[in-house]
């Protein structure tokens, strides 16, 4: 199927919006662990929608080629990125659950940055960049 002119960049805003949300989970679960508090609902929700938006961003890798929107890069290296991004959260949140200290709070926010990074180079290897932020 032939790519459409400018195909590539048709989830890069999707990317930036998932980017914030898991960015802004992150410092969310650092300030909720320098209050000294335990994973909690407010945590867990602001986990579950970056956690959400991958699944959202899995169903755009599976129908964007169909539409024209192929990976340009590594396919085995985006999927891996993006199985292993989904996992995480759910595991931090798990790990929040069992053990619940200000600690736990703080590997929740590690993750949801984690995820972050991770998205963004998601993107990059869709596109076919390399790893640094290329045009």
């Amino acid at each position: 199927m032939p790519q459409l002119p400018g195909a590539a960049r048709m989830i890069e805003w999707w990317t930036i919006v998932q980017a914030v949300i898991a960015t802004a989970a992150g410092v969310f679960c650092f300030i909720r662990a320098g209050m000294n508090a335990p994973v909690g609902d407010d945590t867990a929700a602001a986990a579950a929608l970056g956690w959400l938006a991958l699944i959202v961003d899995a169903v755009i890798a599976i129908v964007g080629p169909m539409t024209g929107n192929p990976c340009l890069g590594d396919g085995i290296e985006f999927w891996v990125y993006l199985v292993s991004a989904i996992i995480i959260p759910p595991a931090a949140l798990f790990w929040g659950v069992i053990e619940r200290n200000r600690w736990s709070t703080a590997i929740l926010g590690v993750a949801m940055l984690s995820v972050a990074v991770m998205m963004v180079r998601m993107q990059q290897i869709w596109a076919g960049h390399g790893p640094l932020l290329a045009g």
